[in-house]
């Protein structure tokens, strides 16, 4: 069964479906439930500032580190199968209560810097091309993939990234690829936080965009926090100080996550998103610059909204 198409070479359409996988416009719908279970009364405005793509590169690693360690991010995910893991698995021996969790990874969208899987490739010949690296988008990937080499390859990651010592505090999808594709996919995602025990990202608003037959893969084995934001394209030509501030601002009761991607607008980072202004080096540096500024400090005091993580979140599947 088929979905939507998420073709990351196609950015407008990308760019839409982006907003709706993450963008909550309405009310919050039971947004007390889990922040009761998280010992907070039912108005509180809890948030995690997520920063993806740890892995890519130095300058991805090294303006995340800066954030989480300075700024108010206070979570990240990890790509497994990219050239900066040790890097990020020596940050993470260091720091064993940051909240760091596995961004699952089954595309290789760049057009020089590209990465294949960390399994065999000859035990996940489904998930590659001609040349061994992943496919660029989720469309591609999912015409082929065998649902089996799926899930092989992703506990190759979980695995790989558990033996240099990172613990894993939840599951999110490198480009959605996991949720929007297909029916298989997205059990082995909830398969997979399952058996970890660990939360994967999902959010009420990303269920309500997805079939009745996705929705219904949902159990209460699995959390789903209430709203999930990210900014998009256009959000980045209007300027991201303005759509960060709009959606701190507005943030409403529950559980939040807001999904940033952070780098210094560098001559690596130059490399690594040539012909890709979406997503790209500029983009990155003004998220950096958003999250490690008073202003945001301010925004965040101002408006009353606490901080949680993942790894809080963890604690009620224990």
């Amino acid at each position: 069964m088929r979905f939507i198409d998420t073709t990351f070479a196609r950015p407008i359409l990308f760019s839409a479906l982006f907003c709706l996988f993450f963008a909550s416009l309405g009310h919050a719908q039971s947004s007390g439930s889990l922040a009761r279970r998280l010992g907070f009364p039912d108005s509180a405005k809890l948030l995690i500032l997520h920063a993806d793509d740890l892995g890519v590169a130095h300058s991805e690693n090294q303006a995340s580190f800066e954030a989480l360690f300075t700024g108010a991010v206070n979570s990240a995910s990890i790509m497994a199968p990219c050239p900066w893991l040790a890097e990020v698995a020596s940050f993470a021996r260091g720091m064993p209560k940051m909240d760091l969790g596995m961004h699952l990874t089954l595309t290789s969208e760049w057009k020089f810097l590209k990465w294949g899987p960390v399994a065999s490739r000859d035990s996940v010949s489904s998930l590659v091309d001609e040349f061994g690296y992943f496919y660029s988008d989720c469309d591609a990937m999912a015409a082929k993939a065998k649902p089996e080499e799926v899930e092989r390859e992703l506990r190759a990651q979980i695995e790989r990234a558990k033996a240099m010592g990172i613990n894993l505090t939840h599951f999110d999808s490198h480009m959605g690829c996991l949720h929007w594709t297909n029916l298989p996919l997205f059990e082995i995602y909830l398969k997979l936080g399952r058996e970890y025990r660990v939360p994967v990202r999902l959010s009420r608003n990303l269920l309500s965009a997805l079939p009745d037959s996705v929705q219904k893969a949902v159990t209460d084995k699995d959390i789903v926090i209430d709203h999930a934001y990210t900014a998009s394209p256009d959000d980045f030509k209007k300027g991201m100080d303005q759509f960060y501030e709009q959606v701190l601002r507005g943030l409403q009761p529950g559980v939040s996550e807001l999904v940033i991607h952070l780098a210094y607008d560098n001559a690596e980072m130059h490399g690594v998103t040539t012909d890709h202004p979406d997503w790209g080096s500029a983009w990155r540096q003004a998220d950096y610059n958003f999250f490690t500024s008073e202003t945001c400090r301010n925004i965040l005091k101002e408006e009353g909204i606490q901080l949680i993580t993942w790894r809080e979140i963890g604690q009620l599947l224990k």
